[in-house]
């Protein structure tokens, strides 16, 4: 999950595994696979860097568990 910024100031959470794709122009339109969209704040490259940081913390995670045998 990423937080982003709608342009109200709005803090919304969103799936990042649920985004399709992000049209950024003065500001980002973020189109999920459900249809759905949302205007935030934060352009694509923002956008796209906090998905991969989420993704590395996931696998991170994820590798930890395999190595120490702790869930």
């Amino acid at each position: 999950m990423i937080i982003l910024t709608k342009i109200d100031g709005t803090k919304i959470t969103i799936n990042a595994d649920e985004i399709e794709f992000v049209e950024t122009s003065h500001d980002s339109t973020v189109t999920l696979k459900s249809g759905k969209r949302f205007i935030v704040k934060e352009n694509a490259e923002e956008i796209t860097n906090l998905v991969i940081d989420y993704k590395q913390k996931c696998y991170a995670n994820l590798l930890n568990i395999g190595t120490s045998g702790k869930l």
